[in-house]
């Protein structure tokens, strides 16, 4: 069994081609549709898999379509097995 205790973990995504589209588009217009377009779907995937209010996503990532979440060793299991994750390792701060 898993600990209980949160702990901040590094989530990257697979290849997604709309991700890619608008990563292409160098444009102001284009970096904030990408902002809102990783946002979304990092918060899809965690409302989708996860209990709501058990994890607390801090960051996303649009140069590496990627996030940081605070959750549990068991949350980062589930999330390892869900549609469209390639990685979930966990943050390890470096002093």
């Amino acid at each position: 069994m898993g600990s209980t205790k949160s702990e901040s973990y590094f989530v990257f995504m697979n290849y997604d081609q709309e991700y890619e589209r608008l990563r292409s588009n160098r444009t102001k217009s284009g970096e904030y549709e990408l902002d809102l377009y990783i946002s979304r779907k990092h918060d899809e995937l965690l409302a989708s898999t996860l209990e709501a209010g058990s994890y607390k996503k801090t960051t996303s990532f649009a140069i590496v379509d990627g996030f940081i979440v605070e959750i549990t060793e068991e949350q980062a299991n589930v999330l390892r097995s869900a549609k469209g994750v390639r990685i979930v390792d966990k943050y390890e701060e470096i002093a």
